[in-house]
């Protein structure tokens, strides 16, 4: 079929490039977009994401991908007809697997076919790409599982709506806000699920003119592509109208269940629809002030994304209600040593979400570190009682009950923690504390050894079993033990220092000396380090020596227990010594 080319915007005051021209500009915007963004921080979505996986910036690249995908796909399907109106198959194979990785990104990928299929042509073409479309669909079936991903109702709290009048209203309440992201995209959030965006549930609530509005100005705009009778702008107008709503469809809520309210990535599909009808809006209308203001806002955006910490506070202003919000905020701060101002956030993200059990899991940690155990306890109690598998706060219970010297309970809890996560190294680590505040030493030296075992470098059980040994008198198997720990762990000073105690109890004055000295090459200014090096000059007989290490120590740290003790000891036996030499 014959084409003519469209210019949407000969209309608009502005200078025009040629294709070469505008190419190249497309080109060079966009590298400069992406080296912006190269040296920020990379953003992670939630707890479980900071924990595991880089979850928000590979589902916003999948996003990316995808939308490339798609462009190549239409484009390469466009190239498909020849001025005669004859098509060529190759092209529109090439269509289909472009299609096929647009669909393997992200599932909205497929829906190019709609796009597409709404072109006139032969049966043998649509019969092709609807054979392509049903292989596709399959294929992802079978991928996803067979079967949808579950979901909460946190996050989509509509879809769990049992009138279906309620849930109506709002599914179109999201339409709207999508179309406002889209028309002025200044009101963004990371995340926009737990309450971000209360419910509509009463025909009073004056949110219900937006979706009329909506729905006004969409029915405006397809009785414009049906009817109109200027042909290029039924062209024009339907062209944009598909881009912009068919790749929606997936994440309407119409044929499934999405896992959110709002999500700014899906928009990145419908946004070639939308500009296309902006470009022809910004024609007819001329509104050249709109350029500036978006030009401001994206460089503003991409400015909050440079770090977890700018972009978590950016979003308290636009979802002050989101408790996951308030959660990351505090816990970003918290990794900045900043725990007063974390609590703050913690206590509003359960005010707003009672049954958040991470945010009471942190909250519970920094008051237990804080010294507020009974708050701590309530917590982590409560959110064991909603999530009984959530192994971390099962753990961080038996802690705080620990420290409450409530050991039976604390033993419990740890133990819960073990059942629901196995490989759980330090979880042993402090099952082994337990015992040993309990003299049990065995039981105490197996936690730790279990410890290890998960976690060859886990540098406080090995040292932890050094200590008991050697406190306990089991001076050659604590060698052993920290001997081997050095093959494991051949820079941990903590574990020499420890070492070097032992051998110097077993009177190996030279080897404890330089695993003394070795640790404080790694750590000078280790006050013990220097105090019990002196010791061991002491009992080795090298006095000034002893005298300097001494000194050195009460230097670093003057109130060192039995330093200031030892040193006095030291100076009288150098007196004595002094007198009675001749």
């Amino acid at each position: 079929m014959a084409q003519t080319e469209l210019y949407w915007d000969h209309h608009i005051p502005l200078p025009k490039l040629g294709a070469v021209q505008a190419k190249v500009t497309v080109a060079v915007v966009a590298l400069l977009c992406f080296i912006n963004s190269y040296d920020g921080e990379f953003v992670f979505d939630d707890s479980e994401a900071i924990v595991n996986n880089k979850v928000a910036g590979v589902v916003g690249r999948a996003d990316l991908l995808c939308a490339l995908f798609f462009q190549l796909s239409f484009l390469t399907y466009c190239k498909a007809f020849n001025k005669d109106g004859r098509f060529s198959v190759q092209w529109v194979v090439v269509s289909l697997a472009l299609c096929g990785a647009a669909m393997l990104c992200k599932e909205q990928g497929i829906t190019v076919l709609l796009s597409e299929i709404l072109r006139t042509g032969l049966l043998k073409r649509l019969g092709l790409m609807s054979l392509g479309g049903l292989s596709m669909l399959y294929a992802r079936w079978r991928i996803m599982g067979t079967g949808p991903p579950a979901f909460t109702e946190v996050d989509n709290p509509a879809s769990f709506e049992e009138n279906i009048f309620i849930r109506i209203v709002n599914y179109n309440y999201y339409y709207s806000l999508n179309a406002w992201l889209l028309l002025c995209p200044w009101w963004l959030c990371f995340d926009w699920s737990m309450g971000c965006v209360p419910l509509i549930k009463s025909a009073t609530d004056w949110r219900v003119v937006w979706l009329l509005l909506l729905w006004c100005v969409l029915i405006g705009l397809v009785s414009q592509a049906l009817c109109s009778p200027d042909s290029q702008r039924r062209r024009t107008l339907t062209l944009g109208l598909v881009l912009l709503v068919v790749p929606f469809l997936p994440a309407c809520n119409i044929f499934f269940r999405v896992g959110f309210v709002v999500a700014e990535r899906v928009l990145y599909l419908s946004s070639a629809g939308y500009c296309l009808l902006l470009a022809y809006s910004l024609g007819q209308c001329c509104y050249r002030w709109i350029k500036y203001k978006v030009l401001f806002r994206c460089a503003l955006r991409s400015h909050q994304w440079r770090s977890e910490q700018s972009l978590f506070s950016s979003a308290l202003s636009v979802c002050p209600l989101n408790a996951k919000v308030h959660y990351n905020v505090g816990k970003n701060l918290a990794d900045r040593g900043n725990t007063t101002a974390a609590v703050k956030y913690y206590r509003e993200a359960v005010r707003l979400h009672p049954n958040y059990v991470h945010a009471m899991n942190n909250l519970g940690n920094i008051l237990k570190e804080q010294n507020e155990l009974s708050e701590a306890e309530q917590l982590l109690s409560k959110a064991v009682a909603v999530q009984p598998d959530f192994a971390a706060a099962w753990m961080n219970l038996g802690i705080v009950q620990n420290s409450l010297r409530k050991f039976e309970a604390a033993e419990e809890s740890y133990w819960n923690a073990l059942r629901y996560r196995r490989k759980y190294p330090d979880c042993y680590y402090n099952l082994g504390r337990l015992y040993a505040d309990q003299n049990r030493h065995v039981d105490a030296l197996n936690a730790w050894r279990n410890a290890t075992m998960l976690k060859p470098d886990h540098s406080l059980a090995w040292n932890n079993m050094v200590i008991l040994l050697d406190n306990t008198g089991n001076l050659g198997q604590a060698e052993l033990i920290g001997r081997e720990a050095l093959k494991l762990l051949p820079n941990d000073h903590t574990i020499m220092f420890s070492l070097a105690n032992v051998l110097g109890k077993l009177q190996k004055y030279k080897e404890s000396e330089s695993f003394f000295l070795h640790a404080l090459r790694i750590k000078p200014n280790a006050a013990s380090c220097h105090g019990n090096l002196a010791v061991l000059y002491h009992r080795w007989g090298k006095l000034e020596l002893a005298k300097k290490h001494y000194e050195l120590s009460l230097k670093l740290d003057p109130e060192a227990p039995g330093t200031r003790d030892n040193y006095n000891m030291l100076r009288r036996k150098l007196d004595q010594l002094k007198h009675s030499t001749p």
